[in-house]
């Protein structure tokens, strides 16, 4: 017998030993609000007792579900494992998504193999690196005071997603691609509608192509005018006049092909893909983030009295959180892991959150302790597409939790935990507000 990924069905040839038709399958559990709002859906849970099983995906497609640490960094970091959108299935149903998933748009990295996406990883890794992002530390200090003090000064309430959990990383990320942060109100509601999963897919694409247009814009203007940010590095003109023939051929004045060897269009790609990735996914990091240390007193109380704590707080949030799931991959051809052969046209869904849940790695996974040697968590994937922004991540939380609870030592919730609105329904997982309080008020804890 012969597994058919496409019907779910078995054909002559199959050493296969499951018999559940498609039917019977399990659909990926996405509904967190019915427990503890950091642990994973208790469905995903239950599914988690085998590393890889079979996946019924929203247009039928049978495909996998990993849910095993081991099995996920296999996966991601395996190139027989495509991300090329076009061979994907989506697991769970998205409004208006075409039966078909097209091609990445010119520029978006994620949905890209080598070769394609080595020429623009290569190019964009040395910009990212872990010396170049602790240069901005002191940036980030400036930012992350900044918002305390306006909160400070606005009395003893606060939304702190509004207030700093937001600002902080979008104040970071315009100022290391060159975006004027004034601009904010032209970006950040199409980033929102990008990520948010119950908007059509007509409505979505038009968000993308609207912060396409407002990108694109910036990097004309960074072409004739460099300034001294990351989008300027990428577009600034090479030596010599623009080839010909054509307007403005063998004119010294007419600004020659980006020295980045990228096109407009391709600069106009990945620049709206790091605005949009660098401020939704740390801003939730740090919003999800302080919920999780305020709901547990004796992790923020411990990193109040040990600043130096930071770092490890930053991995261990990251690790219970999860907030960017799931991954998907596509089999190119017959693979086997964890014991299962996953075979050629399947769509494998990588459970970043169950993966980081995983007892075989983590010991007591489902308990937040700051002081865990975290590392090797998957919240940035692993392998070719782990995540170019990370170590700009790490910095951003590490500068900003120990500030935050340094400055407001009586932090509170103002609102039961179970009042917290959470973004349920977007590709990145967070709270939609943090009504918080501080003040002599605040009881001890």
């Amino acid at each position: 017998m012969a597994y058919d990924p496409a019907t779910g069905s078995e054909t002559a040839g199959s050493e296969t030993t499951e018999s559940a038709t498609a039917d019977e399958l399990p659909v990926l559990p996405t509904d967190r609000h019915t427990g503890c709002p950091f642990d994973p859906p208790a469905a995903l849970t239950a599914l988690s007792d085998r590393p890889v099983r079979r996946l019924r995906y929203a247009d039928g497609h049978v495909g996998r579900l990993v849910t095993g640490h081991a099995a996920a960094r296999a996966v991601l970091a395996d190139p027989r494992f495509s991300s090329r959108y076009e061979l994907l299935h989506l697991p769970m149903a998205m409004e208006g998504a075409p039966g078909e998933l097209p091609p990445a748009p010119v520029g978006d990295i994620l949905g890209l193999d080598a070769p394609e996406h080595t020429r623009y990883r290569r190019l964009l890794a040395g910009r990212f690196t872990v010396r170049r992002m602790r240069q901005l530390a002191g940036r980030i200090e400036q930012f992350t005071a900044d918002c305390l003090d306006a909160m400070e000064q606005a009395g003893t309430t606060a939304d702190l997603v509004e207030a700093f959990a937001r600002p902080v990383p979008t104040l970071v990320i315009c100022e290391l691609l060159g975006v004027p942060y004034a601009d904010r109100g032209r970006f950040l509601g199409l980033v929102e509608v990008i990520f948010d999963q119950t908007a059509d897919a007509g409505v979505r694409d038009e968000a993308y192509a609207g912060l396409l247009r407002y990108v694109g814009e910036l990097v004309l203007a960074k072409r004739a005018e460099p300034t001294d940010d990351l989008l300027s590095d990428l577009a600034s003109p090479g030596p010599g006049p623009a080839p010909g023939p054509g307007p403005g051929s063998g004119d010294p004045a007419a600004p020659g092909p980006a020295a980045s060897g990228l096109s407009d269009e391709e600069l106009a790609g990945i620049g709206g893909l790091l605005l949009a990735a660098g401020l939704d996914t740390t801003a939730n990091m740090l919003g999800l983030g302080v919920f999780a240390l305020l709901v547990n007193p004796g992790q923020s109380a411990a990193l109040r009295a040990d600043p130096d704590l930071a770092g490890p707080a930053a991995e261990e949030l990251l690790r219970y959180l999860s907030v960017a799931d799931p991954l998907l991959r596509s089999a190119l051809e017959d693979v086997e892991v964890a014991g299962e052969l996953i075979r050629a046209g399947e769509t494998v869904t990588v459970s970043v959150q169950a993966a980081n849940r995983d007892p075989r790695r983590f010991p007591d996974p489902d308990r937040l302790d700051i002081r865990r040697r975290a590392t090797g968590h998957l919240a940035f994937g692993h392998g070719p597409h782990q995540c170019l922004g990370q170590q700009l991540a790490r910095v951003e939380m590490t500068v900003a939790l120990p500030a935050l609870f340094a400055r407001f030592p009586a932090l509170r919730l103002a609102v039961p935990p179970g009042d917290v609105p959470l973004r349920e329904r977007s590709s990145i997982y967070g709270v939609v507000s943090l009504p918080v309080a501080w003040g002599e008020e605040a009881g001890e804890e």
